[in-house]
Formats: C-alpha cells, sequence, structure tokens
C-alpha cells in the first residue's frame, strides 16, 4: 500500500512522534492507522525503559485547588533537564496528575510502595488509574507519552491530596 502525505500528517497530528517514525509504522502497518499508533506507542515504551535509570532531578512541583476549595493536591513531576521542565507539555501533564489526585484520591503510586500486592485495588494506585479525562488511558500512559515525545525520563516522585475535614 502507498503511504501517502496524508496519512503521514494524520498519523503525526494523532501521536506527535516524527514524520519519518509515522511513515515506518505505517509502511509496518500497511497503512493501518490504528496499528500504526500502537506500533508508535510499543516503540516509544521501548525506548523508555531504556531511559528509566537516567537522573531526574529537574521538574517542577504542581497543585490544584478544587473550584469548591475543600479538596488540593501537589505533586512533584520529575525530569532530566530544565529545558524539558519549562515546556507546556510537562506543566500540563502535572498539572492533570495533580487534578487526577485530587479526583481520584490514590493512596499509592504505584505497587512498589505496597507489602501484600495481591489484595490491592487498581484504583488505589495513581499509575495504573484511569485518566479522568480519557478512560482509554492510564496515568502510566500519559507519562510514558510525554517521556517518549521529549526523549527524557519522567517521574513522579511523590504526591499528597489534602481534604478539609480530613
Amino acid at each position: 500500500m502507498e503511504i501517502t502525505t496524508d496519512m503521514v500528517k494524520s498519523l503525526r497530528e494523532e501521536t506527535n512522534a516524527g514524520v519519518m517514525d509515522c511513515k515506518k509504522a505505517l509502511e509496518e502497518a500497511n497503512g493501518d492507522l490504528t496499528t500504526a499508533i500502537s506500533f508508535l506507542r510499543e516503540k516509544g515504551i521501548a525506548n523508555v525503559a531504556k531511559k528509566a535509570d537516567r537522573a531526574t532531578n529537574e521538574g517542577i512541583v504542581e497543585s490544584y485547588i478544587h473550584n469548591n476549595s475543600k479538596v488540593g493536591a501537589m505533586v512533584e513531576l520529575a525530569c532530566e533537564t530544565d529545558f524539558v521542565a519549562r515546556m507546556e507539555e510537562f506543566k500540563e501533564l502535572a498539572h492533570n496528575i495533580a487534578m487526577q489526585i485530587a479526583a481520584m484520591n490514590p493512596q499509592y503510586l504505584d505497587d512498589s510502595e505496597i507489602e501484600e500486592k495481591s489484595n490491592t485495588n487498581d484504583e488505589l494506585l495513581l499509575m495504573k488509574q484511569a485518566f479522568i479525562k480519557d478512560s482509554s488511558k492510564n496515568i502510566s500512559d500519559l507519562v510514558t507519552d510525554l517521556a517518549s515525545k521529549v526523549g527524557e525520563n519522567i517521574k513522579i516522585r511523590r504526591f499528597s491530596r489534602f481534604e478539609l475535614g480530613n
């Protein structure tokens, strides 16, 4: 199947991947957009896994206060460079995670913080929670997607949720 520029453009708009990566993914998927997106996601996850040991000494602390002023959250989102920490996409991710924490009240970051993993509900784990704005993705997917896009290790270091009266 011939890969057109419109197909590459469409995939690029959907995934924010590079032009050549989009073209290669479409070739691998014989022009199927859904398969190409999956291919790019798997490639991104593999690239992110390679960078997981890199130091994350930069980042931001983001807060979110719900409009009733009775629930709030703070999150520390870390990355490798100050350049990435200042990006709008990074700031937006931090804000969305803080909003997620305020709305869904996770108890743990991931299952590494829990001693008895067999009885753990995924809704208690921030990284496994379905994203409140798009339930087809979880928080881990959001972090991985941005890490793949910027080419850096991104981690949620810690978070806290506050609720009036609790």
